[in-house]
């Protein structure tokens, strides 16, 4: 045998080491430039950072033994702090980007109530940011992933060959979104078969989005965590494999604009109160209509998500082919 030309088998292990390393020295690059506010793509990168990181420990922890302070946990505590300033940031950028400019002059003054109300509120949640990362779970959690790195530390399975374990960690997610309530949004079943509603009036999506927006939302964090842990193993699959990252990408993405409409809304309905169809009719406006666009880009990626052969079909995907010697 020529031992030069063997492939290397990769282990559990390994690949659990290699997300945490990755993942980890990612997301404190980017400590420095977010305590001083720099820039906002920074806050952004350590909060993407941090929730991959947590993916990787989350989803690996069944063959690592870790300290308790770099605990899923504690990582989920900073990563909802550094979101809750991304999320005023966010908002910030569609009001001035996307609706601003298509405003009349009225409106656009009537706007800077709601960009000031946004500045007292970005002080308060980037004070939360210095402070968390002042804080001594910070400091712990980063301590302890360094030395853990330095000195990994494992359980029995991290010894199995990650391809034989591969369905094991992906499937239970992916059954996860695949048997989500939020595919159902907009449905109704006849003859056993599910038939997606294409008829809506904006003034029915409005409402039904009222009612079941949190379930579409719990739907977009669902195809995120599905997301995120299949782009761990991307170098393990091929090119169909990435295709199915590709479109549980654009179902988080376009929920997640459904999403940030509906909280744009909701905020702004918070700020201005009974004189929100006197001061920004036309935003509201603009923001219906929007969500309404989106809509129609949701439905055929849940009308294609709902057919037996796309889901047979991402299972065949990461289900690897084993050839069993009898």
């Amino acid at each position: 045998m020529n031992l030069a030309t063997t492939p290397t088998v990769k282990s559990l292990g390994n690949c659990a080491y290699q997300a945490i390393e990755k993942h980890f020295h990612k997301t404190i690059k980017w400590e420095k430039s977010v305590k001083k506010d720099e820039n906002p793509e920074a806050l952004h990168q350590m909060r993407v950072g941090m929730r991959r990181l947590r993916t990787a420990v989350s989803r690996f922890e069944l063959c690592l033994n870790l300290p308790k302070s770099a605990s899923d946990k504690n990582i989920g505590k900073i990563a909802r702090i550094l979101g809750n300033l991304r999320d005023l940031d966010v908002l910030k950028e569609i009001l001035e980007n996307n609706y601003k400019p298509h405003l009349l002059p009225k409106e656009q003054a009537s706007l800077e109530i709601a960009f000031s109300t946004l500045a007292k509120q970005r002080e308060v949640a980037f004070s939360q940011v210095q402070k968390i990362l002042k804080d001594e779970t910070y400091k712990s959690l980063k301590n302890h992933f360094q030395q853990w790195l330095e000195k990994p530390s494992y359980q029995p399975l991290a010894d199995l060959p990650i391809q034989q374990v591969l369905p094991d960690l992906l499937l239970p997610e992916v059954s996860k979104l695949l048997l989500h309530p939020g595919w159902m949004v907009g449905t109704q079943v006849v003859n056993s078969e599910v038939v997606v509603q294409s008829n809506w009036t904006p003034e029915e999506l409005e409402k039904n989005l009222k009612n079941q927006g949190k379930i579409l939302h719990d739907l977009r964090k669902q195809a995120k965590r599905v997301r995120y842990q299949m782009e761990l193993f991307t170098d393990l699959y091929g090119e169909a494999f990435t295709t199915h990252i590709s479109q549980v990408k654009s179902i988080q993405e376009i929920l997640g604009m459904l999403q940030d409409s509906m909280v744009l809304n909701e905020w702004l309905e918070n700020i201005f109160k009974s004189e929100i169809n006197e001061q920004i009719s036309g935003l509201i406006t603009l923001l219906a209509v929007n969500r309404y666009q989106l809509w129609q880009q949701w439905q055929p990626l849940q009308q294609q998500y709902l057919k037996p052969e796309t889901r047979q079909n991402l299972y065949l995907t990461i289900l690897p082919s084993l050839s069993i010697d009898n």
